[in-house]
C-alpha cells in the first residue's frame, strides 16, 4: 500500500472514530433542545444568588394594617412624603438598635442604609452590620457599554422597552426601564446573567442592558 493511500485510509478512521464518539455522547441537561427557540426575555427567572449579596437602600419600618409591624427593604423609588413610602424586600432580625441615623414620625421609622445579607428570592437577612448610607463609599460600577453609544433607532428601543416592561408586569422583581444613549436600560432586583442572556438572544446584543440593584458582596 502507498503511502498516500495508508494516510487516507488512516484519516478516514480517525473521522469514523470522532463521529462514533459524537453520537454516543450525552448532551447537558441544560442544553436547548436541538431546533429549539431560546426562551424569550421573561419567560425564564434566575435563582436566587448563592452568596451574600450586597444592597443599598431605603429600610422602612412601618405599622400594618392588620397590626404588627412590617420592616422592607427597599430598593426602587421611595415617595417623598413624610414619613417617606416604598415598599420592597422583607428583611429578617433587623435591629434598629445596631444602628445610627434613623428617623422616626407617625409609627414609621426608616433611614438609608448598605447592607450585606443573604437574599433567598422573598426575604433578606443580614449577615453585615449595616453602614450608614452617607458613610458608604461604593466602588464605581463597571460601564456595560464600554462608554460606547448604541446604534438602535429610538423608536424601536420604545417598542423593546414597552415588551419588556409588558413581560416583567408581573415579576416584583422589576425596579425599572428607561431608554438612554442607545440602549433600553433594565433594572431587575437581581440577575446572575439569565435576564441578560436572554434579553441578548432575543433582542440582539448590545440593544438592552440589564443591572441588578443586588449585587455580589465583596
Amino acid at each position: 500500500m502507498s503511502t498516500v493511500l495508508r494516510r487516507a485510509t488512516a484519516s478516514a478512521a480517525a473521522i469514523a472514530a470522532l463521529a462514533l464518539l459524537a453520537s454516543c455522547a450525552t448532551p447537558r441537561d441544560d442544553a436547548p433542545a436541538p431546533g429549539a427557540e431560546p426562551p424569550r426575555f421573561g419567560d425564564v427567572e434566575p435563582g436566587p444568588p448563592d452568596r451574600d449579596v450586597l444592597a443599598t437602600g431605603t429600610v422602612m419600618d412601618k405599622p400594618l394594617d392588620a397590626g404588627g409591624r412590617s420592616v422592607e427593604l427597599c430598593l426602587g423609588a421611595v415617595a417623598e412624603s413624610y414619613p417617606p413610602q416604598c415598599g420592597g424586600i422583607p428583611i429578617v432580625g433587623w435591629d434598629w438598635d445596631a444602628v445610627e441615623g434613623e428617623e422616626t414620625a407617625s409609627d414609621h421609622t426608616w433611614g438609608a442604609y448598605a447592607v450585606t445579607g443573604r437574599y433567598d428570592g422573598e426575604t433578606f437577612t443580614p449577615t453585615a452590620d449595616p453602614v450608614l448610607l452617607a458613610l458608604f463609599d461604593p466602588m464605581a460600577p463597571e460601564d456595560p457599554t464600554g462608554g460606547r453609544p448604541g446604534t438602535t433607532p429610538e423608536d424601536e428601543l420604545v417598542e423593546i422597552q414597552q415588551t419588556v416592561m409588558d413581560r416583567l408586569a408581573d415579576h416584583e422583581t422589576m425596579l425599572g426601564s428607561y431608554t438612554q444613549d442607545g440602549y433600553v436600560w433594565v433594572e431587575v432586583m437581581w440577575d446572575d446573567g439569565t435576564y441578560q442572556e436572554a434579553a441578548d438572544a432575543e433582542f440582539g446584543d448590545g440593544v438592552v442592558i440589564v443591572q441588578s440593584v443586588l449585587k455580589p458582596a465583596p
